[in-house]
């Protein structure tokens, strides 16, 4: 009974707050962090919350995407591996696209490292990050602002993508399915996002594996039309399969 109404406690405050660290659980409840980590594997496998490194969040849903503040302290520190990893592909002098999310915001910062990029971006944190260095060009595309996470979507936006052909898309994406799926919440966004795929020489796919078997409404393409994908565990056997099949590249920035 003790655990039982520790679990309803645990989900309230998951639902409540989107996202909970063990630390926070540790404190609340007075147990130890195997015991919050116990309890979290166990509403994962009920399927009443998605277990993360280092806490939990609420079961997303397909039609709506986490609140940006959320999604920027969810997997951090995967996110900067993953970052690294990708700055360490890209050449000095390469021209880049680079579209929408907490992931790329993340990838900008680990691209200070390179030299005399040419970067055209609908991502205004990312404009910010690369914007200030004198040896960049950084073109942010026009368009509709989004308020929540500063990216730049709608018709103007797609003309400015279409005049280019860069050697690099730099894609962060909200979902992978099971079938290799590449998936997303914004129809407008995910247009721009094709149009930089269809207009790069290579594209450079970055998701955390909490991207995989994340459901979203949208879809945007599929892991075939990448040539990289750069993550921070091995993908499920179905997506690592499929990967094999098309020949695509995995890098894995384990920790």
């Amino acid at each position: 009974m003790v655990q039982q109404s520790r679990h309803e406690q645990i989900l309230e405050q998951v639902n409540r707050q989107g996202f909970v660290t063990i630390e926070e659980l540790v404190q609340a409840f007075g147990v130890t962090p195997q015991t919050v980590r116990r309890d979290l594997n166990i509403l994962h496998e009920q399927n009443l919350l998605r277990r993360y490194h280092g806490g939990a969040g609420a079961i997303g849903s397909s039609t709506a995407n986490t609140a940006y503040q959320q999604r920027q302290v969810l997997q951090a520190e995967e996110k900067q591996r993953i970052a690294r990893a990708v700055a360490d592909h890209v050449p000095d002098n390469a021209s880049l696209f680079i579209n929408i999310g907490t992931t790329n915001d993340t990838i900008a910062h680990a691209l200070l490292a390179r030299r005399g990029l040419k970067v055209i971006t609908n991502n205004l944190h990312v404009a910010n990050t690369l914007g200030p260095r004198e040896d960049f060009e950084v073109i942010i595309a026009g368009g509709q602002v989004r308020p929540g996470d500063g990216g730049i979507i709608g018709e103007a936006t797609l003309d400015l993508v279409r005049q280019f052909k860069v050697d690099f898309a730099l894609i962060g994406i909200s979902g992978i399915d099971e079938d290799g799926t590449l998936l997303d919440f914004d129809y407008h966004e995910v247009r721009v996002s094709q149009a930089m795929c269809a207009n790069a020489r290579r594209v450079y796919l970055a998701a955390d594996h909490t991207k995989f078997g994340r459901k979203a409404m949208i879809r945007m393409g599929t892991l075939a039309d990448v040539h990289t994908l750069f993550t921070d565990a091995p993908p499920p056997a179905a997506i690592s399969a499929l990967m094999e099949r098309e020949r695509k590249r995995l890098v894995v920035a384990a920790g």
